[in-house]
């Protein structure tokens, strides 16, 4: 991953510092086993409810908001131009804040990790609309944030509604 472009889209969540969030991207991409051989963007968009329902209306033709969408153009690497976008992704904070809040495995923080990690994983292959699939990408995530937690406080770089710095 060359670069990392990313929105924030929601005042209600506290943003992450910029370096933490490229540097937590690229680990997560590497550790994902995207493509390392060329140069390629990501970006992320970090959205509320609204926003993200009416990108699953539009982009998925599904009602209601979700957590996380992809879009990966990695079919065809030779038709990405330089500067342009191989993964986007766009994650909920608010269904971040909801599963946290309702899981006691989870936090607002490691939701919001796990939504990029999932993306990735689309993007490099995985897929979970049916069981056998499922638990593969299920194993990977644990596998990837297995990965991520020894060199980044999850909580750190997405704190919770509220936190102050």
């Amino acid at each position: 991953m060359k670069h990392l472009n990313s929105s924030w889209e929601t005042r209600r969540y506290p943003r992450p510092k910029r370096s933490e969030l490229a540097r937590l991207a690229r680990r997560a991409a590497e550790l994902a086993g995207l493509p390392a051989d060329f140069d390629w963007d990501l970006d992320i968009r970090f959205v509320g409810d609204r926003t993200m329902a009416q990108a699953n209306a539009e982009f998925v033709g599904h009602e209601g908001t979700t957590d996380v969408i992809t879009f990966s153009y990695f079919d065809d690497p030779g038709s990405l131009f330089p500067g342009e976008a191989a993964v986007e992704l766009l994650i909920c904070l608010d269904a971040a804040r909801r599963e946290g809040e309702k899981r006691a495995d989870s936090s607002y923080s490691r939701e919001v990790v796990l939504y990029i990690v999932h993306g990735l994983l689309h993007s490099a292959g995985e897929d979970d609309l049916s069981p056998a699939p499922r638990r593969r990408m299920r194993r990977r995530e644990r596998e990837v944030l297995a990965g991520l937690e020894p060199e980044f406080d999850f909580t750190a770089l997405f704190p919770p509604p509220g936190f102050r710095r």
